[in-house]
């Protein structure tokens, strides 16, 4: 009798089996696509354990590999308390594995492109990643490529000019909230946002920027804040006057639209305040007397 216990240990009764029947599994909710799932149809990332279905959380890696250009995939939930980022483990298991390749070269290129000492060959068949030596003055020094041999300027990559000038600093400089920009940089199409330092490029549109990794808003000319500027007034005056890329006209029809929205805003909280006011009262007994309701309520009597 002993043997035989032991080998169906997982045997049920009729009652048992069907009370197993009976209870379903928990379905969870997806963030991303609020659509009902299965746990096993779920994703729980390992930083914040926030909870989304494996589709939704693939298609967004895919995104975010595309148009992230190698910075952190963080978590879709845009109220994640805990901010977390997703490891490569994680978003190596979700998408295909050229794309993983991707988002490992984007992220290499992105950490060379944000340290100080390492910069590429500005040759155009040598991708080589060189060691810039450390300078306490901070002034550009001689860069040799390990691969090709060429000599070059750390700051203006042009081969090695000695104790000249760099062409780009030769020419006026433009004051910003970053310190100044030269005038050649003032034109480049593309650059780094002053906030999460991700590349941004530039073909066409008007010069008021906004960053798709942190929804910061900036001049492109001079990287200046723009998170306050509703009106845009920092195009009126200084070294970007009139470089906005719109006409005066549209620029002041923009403004009237600001004003009107505002402006409407008001009328409203000022014709709703009094109706609120006369209104609470009511809205006061209603509730009083709901609660004293059920209060009052007798209780059914127990057999």
């Amino acid at each position: 009798m002993g043997s035989a216990e032991k080998a169906c240990p997982d045997t049920m009764t009729a009652d048992e089996s069907e009370a197993g029947e009976l209870a379903l599994e928990p379905l969870l909710t997806c963030k991303l696509c609020l659509c009902e799932y299965s746990q096993d149809k779920m994703t729980t990332l390992q930083e914040c354990n926030c909870v989304f279905c494996t589709a939704c959380l693939k298609q967004y890696m895919e995104l975010a590999i595309q148009e992230g250009c190698g910075s952190p995939i963080t978590c879709p939930d845009m109220v994640c308390l805990n901010h977390g980022t997703l490891q490569e483990a994680e978003i190596a298991c979700l998408v295909p594995v050229d794309q993983f390749e991707l988002y490992k070269r984007l992220k290499f290129e992105r950490e060379v492109h944000l340290d100080p000492q390492r910069t590429w060959c500005p040759t155009a068949d040598c991708q080589t990643v060189c060691h810039i030596a450390p300078s306490e003055s901070g002034a550009p020094v001689p860069v040799e490529c390990p691969t090709c041999h060429l000599t070059f300027c750390s700051s203006c990559k042009e081969p090695w000019h000695g104790q000249h000038l760099c062409q780009e600093n030769q020419t006026t400089p433009v004051p910003t909230e970053q310190g100044f920009l030269i005038g050649a940089e003032t034109e480049a199409p593309i650059k780094q946002c002053p906030v999460c330092r991700i590349y941004i490029e530039r073909n066409e549109g008007c010069a008021q920027m906004m960053c798709k990794n942190c929804k910061h808003t900036f001049c492109w000319y001079c990287l200046q804040n723009l998170d306050n500027d509703i009106f845009l007034r920092h195009y009126d005056r200084g070294p970007c006057r009139n470089k906005l890329g719109h006409s005066r006209a549209s620029v002041m029809w923009n403004r009237t639209q600001v004003v009107g929205i505002l402006v409407g805003l008001g009328i409203i909280a000022l014709v709703t305040s009094p109706l609120l006011l006369v209104a609470s009262p009511c809205i006061i007994c209603c509730i009083c007397k709901s609660c004293r309701s059920k209060k009052k309520k007798p209780s059914l009597p127990t057999t």
